[in-house]
């Protein structure tokens, strides 16, 4: 049986004494924000990537341009 937690968005399971949140509105913008993060994450990564691409490209670069001046 559910019964309403006063001046709350909340349901308790009298069973399992489970508190359950009804704000559907509050339920969608917390899987909103977890997805955004998720997506945030994800791009920091492949930025991070793309950097040390590039920082191994400009290492190769100065050993070339070392290599041309040593000649």
């Amino acid at each position: 049986m559910l019964v309403k937690v006063n001046e709350t968005k909340f349901v308790r399971d009298t069973k399992s004494m489970a508190l359950i949140n009804t704000d559907d509105t509050a339920r969608n913008e917390y899987y909103a924000k977890a997805k955004l993060l998720a997506t945030q994450k994800n791009e920091i990564n492949i930025m991070k990537t793309e950097l040390n691409d590039v920082k191994e490209d400009v290492k190769e670069i100065k050993i070339l341009l070392k290599q041309l001046l040593q000649k």
